[in-house]
């Protein structure tokens, strides 16, 4: 693992500002050929084995011959002149142009004597037919705050405070450990309460957050795209600064702060990354050159109809170094321990949301993209060769098989994957008037058939809280009690079904709107009893999740998870067991789909003994009703649901029962 050296950061008040040179002709040193490549950075370059290209291309503030200036590289094969315009030389086109390398490698690079951090500047760029071009720099670490548009001179260098963490995360990150992780959109989870329409700085919300996530029990959170984009309502997943922070919250340092402060809180940090598509803005990686240079000039290859962007180039070695650096960069630099990767489907597949006569099959006639799974089986070896604790997790919608198995074994090489099928039948399940629901139990049922082919993660994620769908408990049948029920039963079944967790801000304490990125989550509904009671609830499910190993020890084997009773129909009740490797562990949970109660309702356990329940959905402290199972609960000798012992109980309506052997209890 690099480590960044103790440095204090130069942070002019106002970028583009620095010095008064705003507007203003700042005559500096000639360009000096300086190069930071060696002849096997070029090679590697080529052949897209280059994993760290951050520590070549972009901007980097170095010292020559006793003078410090700055060091900039890009990569631009189709240009016949570059040069790199800015405050500091009043944006003069002639001034300071970059030289091509002479090994025909694309890269033009120059070193300018006394630009420092926070110098605004852009590449302006004369194809070979003559366009004119000004364009934000790829490996830019920060930019200007849009709609401004330039690249910023800046570094990476912070001192990080999570050793602690760095040195044990390989236990907080296997997969047999539990994983419950928060989904964080940061420009709407809390703004400035004085001012609604400002975001937080990162280290403002790190005041808030990171106590609040800890408060909750989650082990890890999952960041929306932090890297720069032009357009607000694309949640940062329309990104032209792929190395960049986004400007809007901050500096560079200052999410490093955020994420120093979830670690040294005991939390993981996941975020997300996106190389599936680019947009179309002209400042961006768009026909950077004049050219489709990170895209398909071909749109049946390059072009996303329904995102209206633009796709990779994942056959090109450049682009693919310029991929997996990136992916490695964020594990790097940002200490981050996970990557969440976006829209993997339409990676994987050529014909992905087009028509016949729209793609163009692969050199075996197929619809399989072979040169984007040849991509993300790279990246992932990259990624967990240099940081075997971390995980990649792959938003992939499809029945691709191997997604999250090892490219030794053909598969992908992630480490998890969005159970996308349990999440949609889940919902509908849980949307269906109760009265229905006896004919639809298979809903639920059928996600245990391929549970454990992958190793999944159950999400629930911001994609089912917009665009009319409502919020969680917003889509749930009946009156307010009913919903609230419905939802608490809801998560129940999420976390006590085999694989890691994933929640949406707001889902956590009933949030009744859809989420809206442009405003604070609705926090003035924790002052009424169903929301503070749904807060409480997750909370509560977080530390029966965290503190029983039967939940997380074979989240993807079948060794963990059995069936009691899926043939009550009629009552809309399910009975299943969660295995640990130590027995006496083990789980029973019953679930009542509707809301009648259930009395004396007999139940088949795995064992004799005293049974005690640890969990019920229904306590009142979570706004429930209360019905719970007191005292003793001793398995007689009466066979039930194939068991020879059984149990009776009083099943609470719409609510879910965790048991377990008493003598299991620890002392």
């Amino acid at each position: 693992m690099a480590k960044s050296p103790k440095k204090k950061v130069d942070q002019p008040e106002t970028i583009g500002e620095k010095n008064g040179l705003e507007g203003k002709r700042h005559y500096l040193g000639p360009v000096e050929k300086v190069s930071r490549f060696s002849d096997f950075d070029i090679h590697l370059f080529r052949q897209g084995k280059h994993y760290k290209l951050y520590e070549k291309l972009g901007s980097h503030v170095m010292e020559h011959n006793g003078v410090v200036g700055t060091y900039f590289a890009v990569w631009a094969p189709n240009a016949s002149s570059i040069a790199v315009i800015g405050n500091f030389n009043g944006w003069n086109k002639e001034q300071h142009a970059l030289s091509p390398r002479w090994d025909s490698s694309g890269i033009w690079e120059g070193w300018i004597p006394d630009v420092g951090v926070g110098e605004v500047y852009k590449y302006f760029i004369i194809s070979n037919d003559g366009q004119h071009l000004e364009k934000a720099d790829p490996f830019a670490l920060w930019c200007e705050v849009a709609p401004r548009t330039a690249s910023i001179v800046w570094d990476t260098w912070y001192e990080w405070e999570d050793s602690d963490w760095m040195n044990t995360r390989k236990e907080k990150n296997k997969l047999n450990a539990p994983t419950s992780v928060y989904e964080v959109h940061l420009g709407s989870w809390q703004r400035d309460p004085s001012d609604p329409e400002r975001f937080l700085t990162y280290k403002e919300i790190a005041k808030s957050l990171v106590p609040y996530v800890k408060e909750m029990g989650f082990t890890h959170v999952e960041l929306m795209p932090i890297m720069e984009h032009p357009f607000p309502p694309s949640w940062g997943y329309q990104i032209t600064g792929y190395f960049s922070v986004s400007s809007r919250m901050g500096t560079p340092q200052e999410l490093m702060y955020l994420i120093d402060a979830f670690h040294k809180a005991d939390i993981g940090v996941y975020m997300d990354w996106v190389p599936s598509h680019f947009p179309g803005d002209a400042h961006g990686l768009y026909r950077f050159d004049g050219t489709a240079l990170y895209e398909h000039e071909d749109p049946r290859k390059g072009y996303h109809p329904d995102w209206k962007s633009y796709i990779f180039n994942y056959g090109r070695n450049e682009v693919r170094s310029f991929l997996i650096s990136n992916a490695i960069f964020w594990l790097d630099r940002y200490h981050t321990d996970g990557l969440r990767v976006d829209a993997v489907a339409s990676m994987l597949y050529l014909d992905y949301s087009r028509k016949h006569g729209e793609w163009i099959p692969n050199e075996f006639g197929g619809r399989e993209n072979l040169e984007a799974i040849s991509l993300l089986k790279e990246m992932n070896i990259a990624a967990y060769t240099e940081f075997p604790d971390i995980q990649t997790i792959a938003e992939e919608s499809t029945a691709f098989p191997g997604v999250s198995r090892p490219v030794f074994s053909d598969g992908l090489g992630f480490g998890q994957k969005w159970m996308m099928g349990w999440m949609n039948d889940t919902l509908k399940y849980f949307e269906k008037d109760t009265a229905f629901r006896k004919w639809h139990q298979d809903q639920l049922t059928f996600s245990l058939v391929y549970a454990f082919s992958e190793n999944f993660m159950l999400p629930l994620s911001h994609d089912e809280v917009v665009y009319g769908k409502k919020a969680l408990v917003m889509k749930m049948p009946g009156d307010e009690w009913q919903r609230f029920a419905n939802l608490r039963l809801m998560f129940a079944f999420m976390f006590t079904h085999p694989g890691t967790k994933l929640m949406f801000m707001g889902g956590e304490f009933g949030q009744t709107s859809e989420w809206n990125f442009e405003q604070s989550l609705d926090w003035h509904l924790l002052e009424f009893a169903p929301h503070k009671g749904m807060k409480e609830y997750v909370k509560s499910l977080n530390a029966l999740y965290r503190s029983e190993p039967a939940l997380y020890e074979h989240s993807f084997s079948p060794e963990g998870f059995e069936w009691i009773d899926t043939q009550d129909r009629e009552n809309s009740v399910l009975v299943y067991a969660r295995k640990a490797i130590d027995e006496t562990e083990n789980l029973v949970i019953v679930l009542n789909l509707t809301p009648v109660p259930r009395p004396n309702y007999r139940v088949g356990v795995l064992a004799a003994g005293e049974w005690e329940e640890i969990f019920n959905s229904d306590s009142e402290a979570f706004f429930g009703s209360n019905s719970i199972n007191t005292g003793k609960i001793t398995a007689t000798q009466e066979a039930w649901h194939g068991r020879k012992e059984s149990i009776q109980l009083d099943l609470p309506p719409l609510g879910a029962i965790v048991l377990k052997r008493k003598a299991s209890k620890k002392k």
